[in-house]
């Protein structure tokens, strides 16, 4: 038997072997019902995943949820009246039970077992972005509430898809004030806590940046971070977020 034959039948051998030390020492489970994956099986599982609240009817150019699917380039009414800066927006989920209590878990909670699922999530939802995206933003924390809560979850949120697309981060704006949590503030309220909350340092030399968040709300947060993009010379901003509520506070 030749050293090739050989060397097949040892990796043949080894193969089940590696995948059930790996379970014992660190079995991969559905971060929602807790069921065994496999390593090539993605952390939602099936059942699990069909079970979601997914956004598929929804503005592209907001996504916010609407009771019929819009036409190709029709944007919802609160789009046509007042046109986001940002070129597309897509959230795949919608933020509702379990979606709503897990993103807290993870943000509030230390449960960061949620984010490289979450993670693949966005991964599948990024080719319905525009084309031509050729860096990644992360909606940045204060950097006191970074140390706070000791990591920023929209970063944990891009790891998978930095590693899937090989994308830049941007990595030269700031948020230059601690700004009030969003929650339970009205549209008008957070437009205004959220006025020169984020600088520019030096140049963004990109065409496309993509901007990544957990949650939409209101869309007030990724609005005025599109607006910083766009007047320090960025030509195109796109939104990945993981949830869109289905809410419209504006």
């Amino acid at each position: 038997m030749s050293q090739s034959d050989w060397l097949t039948r040892l990796s043949t051998f080894l193969r089940p072997a590696s995948v059930t030390i790996d379970d014992a020492i660190m079995p991969r489970r559905c971060v929602f019902c807790g069921t065994n994956c496999r390593n090539d099986e993605p952390l939602v599982c099936s059942g699990c995943h069909g079970d979601l609240p997914w956004n598929d009817r929804c503005c592209n150019r907001c996504a916010q949820p609407v009771g019929t699917l819009l036409p190709p380039g029709v944007d919802c009414a609160d789009c046509q009246i007042d046109p986001p800066p940002a070129l597309g927006t897509v959230a795949p989920l919608i933020y509702t039970f379990p979606v709503d209590a897990a993103i807290k878990a993870m943000k509030f909670h230390r449960k960061l077992f949620y984010a490289p699922a979450f993670g693949e999530v966005l991964v599948s939802a990024f080719e319905r972005l525009p084309s031509g995206i050729d860096a990644i933003l992360p909606v940045p924390l204060h950097w006191r509430r970074h140390v706070t809560r000791g990591y920023n979850q929209a970063q944990e949120l891009c790891r998978p898809l930095l590693r899937k697309t090989g994308l830049p981060l941007v990595t030269n704006i700031r948020r230059q004030r601690p700004t009030a949590y969003q929650s339970g503030l009205d549209a008008h309220a957070r437009r205004r806590n959220l006025r020169r909350a984020f600088a520019v340092r030096g140049k963004i030399a990109r065409h496309h940046v993509l901007i990544v968040d957990d949650v939409i709300t209101s869309g007030a947060t990724c609005h005025t971070l599109a607006r910083v993009l766009l007047q320090a010379g960025v030509d195109k901003v796109s939104v990945l977020a993981l949830a869109r509520a289905a809410q419209d506070f504006r």
